[in-house]
């Protein structure tokens, strides 16, 4: 518990304190008025000190944190979350009488120093931790129902089919399969085959990220059914598998790779699987009835929760570790980020056109909970969780919705095609909107958190 409570801290406090560094020092630099630097909401801890004219806070709600910029317009309704306070300054220091690109430079500036953030840390990961890497350049299969219409012709590739080439890049790894799928500066798609297989080009452009990740999420590396790992009390611990056994048919039919292993299991929660194993070079068969996972899984197509079998297995992938020089753990670093940047963006539109349930949204507890799992599991998987959780508050930022940095966006770009600012009134009106949608949507995720919790 001490440990989740640590990691949870410093994981959120560093994340905010990036984010509202690069406002305060965006607004800093064009010269604008900065009266408070706070890492929460709401009044004041005994945490706090003035130095020139800012205060710095830590507040009492850690639920995010802001800039209070120096402006004589009301922001009707966000003083109660920040405490409210009130200073005075020459006209030269407001936000609102600076030039619109100093604006829009300022409320940018959070967001990139997030993706800064995260680009570090991966970066830092890659140069003295290096990075793991799945060996695998073959696909299994691909799942025509998970391909964007432009993708179409990857569904006819045949069973194990083993990629040389993305985007004309050699390719060693799965890893490096990624890193070409999501490769925004690519004006197309190819993949090149070994054994004959024609080239396949697909007109996606770089920039349409969620068609480049529905494809990456379509492919489905060719995993052998071999066990690295079998979990103590659980089906096939019980029936005697062992590390290193090869699974080759299940019922008399037969099981290609990981994926047919899973195909069986899943379904058949309670039922009597009859395999046959490989094992040292001879073949036996041994009953299993797998488990029912204790938590609902969601059926990504389907839609709605189902019942999953599992065994306790973890598939032997032959993972290794690269490591890299400077530069190179930097372009690593970019490109994580970027991936990561297409992970959360695919999360979102799945959420908006109700692809994704919004019950897989978590809030501080869920995101405390992960933060001491990742701790546990080492620096390196906590400082790999904290780019992503750092690349999440960066596009979550970024939604129009007023109080956030999206929403303020919006009414600059308006002031930009109009001439002339949005009136103080509609922004009041549309900031106590965004304020309520803001605050019920903690509410919601919050009760996300705890219905986890309790397992309801």
């Amino acid at each position: 518990m001490l440990l989740t409570i640590a990691a949870a801290l410093a994981l959120l406090g560093i994340v905010i304190l990036v984010h509202e560094l690069g406002h305060f020092l965006a607004a800093k630099a064009v010269g604008i008025g900065v009266l408070r630097f706070s890492i929460g909401f709401g009044a004041p801890t005994p945490i706090r000190f003035r130095w020139g004219e800012t205060e710095y806070v830590v507040a009492w709600i850690p639920l995010g944190g802001y800039v209070k910029m120096a402006t004589r317009e009301e922001e009707g309704g966000v003083s109660a979350i920040e405490g409210g306070l009130a200073v005075d300054f020459p006209p030269e220091k407001l936000f609102e009488n600076k030039p619109l690109w100093a604006r829009i430079l300022v409320l940018l500036a959070g967001v990139a120093m997030n993706v800064v953030l995260a680009w570090a840390l991966y970066a830092g990961v890659a140069l003295t931790a290096g990075v793991q890497e799945d060996p695998t350049t073959t696909v299994a299969v691909v799942h025509d129902s998970l391909l964007p219409p432009a993708a179409a012709e990857l569904a006819s590739l045949p069973f194990a089919a083993w990629i040389t080439h993305v985007n004309d890049d050699t390719v060693a790894s799965w890893n490096d399969i990624g890193t070409g799928i999501l490769d925004i500066a690519s004006d197309r798609l190819r993949f090149d085959f070994a054994g004959g297989i024609d080239p396949i080009i697909l007109p996606i452009p770089g920039t349409a990220a969620d068609d480049r990740y529905a494809v990456y999420q379509a492919l489905e590396p060719l995993w052998e059914a071999r066990i690295a790992a079998v979990t103590p009390g659980r089906p096939a611990s019980r029936a005697g598998i062992e590390p290193g056994d090869l699974f080759v048919a299940a019922d008399g039919d037969t099981i290609r790779y990981w994926g047919d292993l899973l195909a069986v299991v899943e379904p058949a929660a309670g039922d009597t699987i009859v395999f046959t194993i490989l094992r040292q070079g001879s073949l036996i068969e041994i009953p299993l009835v797998p488990d029912t996972v204790p938590e609902a899984v969601r059926d990504p197509r389907a839609g709605g929760d189902r019942k999953v079998g599992f065994i306790g297995v973890a598939p032997e992938i032959g993972i290794r570790r690269v490591r890299y020089g400077p530069i190179a753990a930097a372009l690593q670093g970019w490109s994580m980020t970027v991936t990561s940047v297409a992970r959360v963006a695919f999360a979102l539109r799945g959420l908006i056109l109700g692809q994704v349930s919004p019950r897989e949204l978590g809030g501080p507890i869920f995101i405390a909970q992960l933060s001491g799992q990742m701790a546990q599991l080492g620096i390196v998987a906590f400082l790999s969780f904290m780019a992503f959780i750092s690349i999440n508050l960066a596009i979550f930022n970024l939604l129009p919705i007023p109080v956030l940095d999206g929403g303020h966006l919006v009414f600059l770009v308006l002031e930009g095609i109009r001439g002339k600012p949005v009136s103080v009134q509609v922004r009041m009106r549309f900031t106590q909107i965004g304020l309520a949608l803001l605050l019920a949507l903690v509410v919601f995720v919050v009760y996300n958190d705890l219905v986890r919790v309790v397992g309801g």
